[in-house]
């Protein structure tokens, strides 16, 4: 099976000028996508994630280089809230305002439920919706007093529907869809929007070697890996790939998306609509 991963979607420049956005979990994978979306549609960013400390240096001087955006980096390990304050001051005070927040950061856990660690569980939720939590609390009083802001959440299929084996990941996820739609009640008047992103399947690094832990696992084919046990739940039979989802947040970020707040936005190939 061939995976599209060759497909150019690019912003429209000029989208996001003048815009501060900070994405967690962004050296690589679906954060990443959104960075480059973001600052490809003028926005200044800050990343953050772990990684090997030359490959990031790279991420950075590529990402500047291809659009001509500022960029700034934070290692804060968004398990601890202290460190999450420090990169949210630090967006402030390196770009003078914080304008778009994304929760992008996430960790996964397969296993049934009775045998999932008790550390497993917590960290999983610590990761996956504490830190949303405290970004947002951190990030919400710059906006308030600039006039404005958005937050995006990334979420999961698995925020709208289970499957089994997951029940960390679910729980959190749909714990973030919760978050979402009380962000946005008490944010309504304040010009501040705040949406959860649900992707399916997304092609990136992990997804490929997931896909060769499951060849190994069933001793079956790629293409029927894929096909009949990844996709198994996603009607259109592709992985999505990042780019999409960073232009679906970059105009969630815009002007263009001023009304809608409190939304949970699949971006999964039909998964959800069974």
């Amino acid at each position: 099976m061939d995976i599209e991963v060759s497909r150019r979607i690019t912003a429209t420049r000029g989208m996001l000028d003048d815009k501060v956005a900070l994405i967690t979990g962004s050296t690589s994978g679906i954060g990443l996508g959104v960075a480059r979306s973001f600052a490809s549609a003028g926005a200044s960013v800050v990343l953050n994630g772990f990684g090997n400390s030359q490959e990031i240096n790279d991420t950075l001087e590529g990402l500047q280089r291809a659009t001509g955006s500022r960029v700034a980096y934070s290692a804060a390990d968004m398990a601890r809230p202290d460190e999450i304050a420090d990169m949210v001051n630090l967006a402030i005070e390196t770009f003078g305002r914080l304008d778009i927040v994304v929760n992008n950061a996430g960790i996964f856990h397969v296993g049934p439920i009775d045998q999932v660690p008790v550390e497993k569980w917590n960290a999983v939720l610590g990761i996956n919706l504490s830190s949303a939590f405290h970004t947002i609390r951190l990030a919400l009083p710059a906006m308030r007093q600039q006039g404005g802001g958005r937050i995006i959440n990334i979420a999961s299929a698995l925020a709208l529907v289970g499957a089994p084996l997951t029940s960390a990941y679910a729980a959190a996820k749909h714990g973030i869809v919760g978050l979402t739609k009380v962000v946005a009640l008490e944010t309504a008047e304040d010009n501040i929007t705040c949406n959860a992103l649900c992707p399916g399947n997304v092609w990136t690094p992990l997804a490929e070697a997931h896909i060769a832990e499951q060849v190994k696992t069933h001793g079956l084919p790629r293409e029927q890996v894929i096909r009949n046990i990844l996709l198994a739940e996603q009607p259109n039979k592709r992985f999505a790939v990042v780019e999409e989802i960073g232009a679906f947040a970059t105009f969630l970020a815009s002007d263009a998306a001023a009304s809608i707040t409190g939304a949970a936005l699949p971006v999964d190939g039909g998964w959800t609509a069974h």
